[in-house]
């Protein structure tokens, strides 16, 4: 899963970029307020980490440009402004949740997961489909019960092909959320994590959709 982080002081920044990264997160990082709306114009993200005590741009004007154009991207606000009445300026704006710093790396990453779990309309921590079951928190994938061992890469494209389960996925959709600015990747990389995870999972659990993408089977 792919994360906009918005936070302009240095050391916090990185600190989160490493800790979301380790969670399992894709994370670009932007350090003002117009480079996270030239973010969020340009591509698609499945959360925002937002500051609100931003450069050029104020956090709060930016959730408000976002949930302007009806986009309902997850936004967690982590802000040390701890008034109340900043707390409910930011909810009515359209936030999903609100935390402030100081904060724990690991509450972080699990207030995400709710966010992202939510946003799909999913409310058990779990994936499930046929014998296969994800656990997003632990990183765990089992078949029939029995652990499969999976890259990182491996992994982030099951959950995302979980996550969609039903629907068609482009292969471009699958690398804007798999592969942050910068990275690298190789043409054929995306087939290469699917070959991979047919054969760890069974073939006919992953469908190629000619010319468009790849779904996860339903039936």
């Amino acid at each position: 899963m792919r994360l906009l982080l918005v936070e302009d002081d240095r050391m916090i920044g990185e600190s989160l970029r490493s800790a979301l990264r380790q969670a399992g997160y894709a994370v670009d990082w932007v350090r003002d307020g117009e480079a996270a709306v030239a973010a969020l114009a340009a591509e698609s993200f499945a959360a925002v980490v937002l500051d609100l005590g931003l450069p050029r741009r104020d956090g709060l004007s930016v959730l408000q440009w976002l949930r302007g154009r009806s986009d309902a991207t997850p936004v967690l606000i982590l802000t040390a402004r701890d008034q109340a009445s900043d707390k409910v300026r930011g909810l009515d704006l359209g936030a999903d949740d609100y935390v402030i710093k100081p904060f724990d790396l690991d509450e972080i990453a699990a207030r995400l997961r709710a966010l992202i779990r939510r946003a799909h309309g999913r409310p058990q921590p779990l994936l499930r489909l046929g014998e296969v079951t994800l656990d997003p928190a632990a990183r765990t994938v089992t078949r029939a019960g029995e652990t499969v061992s999976l890259t990182g890469r491996e992994f982030d494209l099951l959950h995302l092909l979980l996550e969609n389960a039903g629907r068609v996925l482009t292969r471009q959709s699958l690398e804007e959320q798999l592969y942050t600015w910068g990275e690298a990747v190789e043409s054929n990389a995306l087939e290469v994590h699917v070959h991979h995870l047919r054969r760890k999972l069974g073939g006919e659990l992953i469908r190629t959709v000619r010319g468009v993408g790849y779904m996860m089977s339903t039936d």
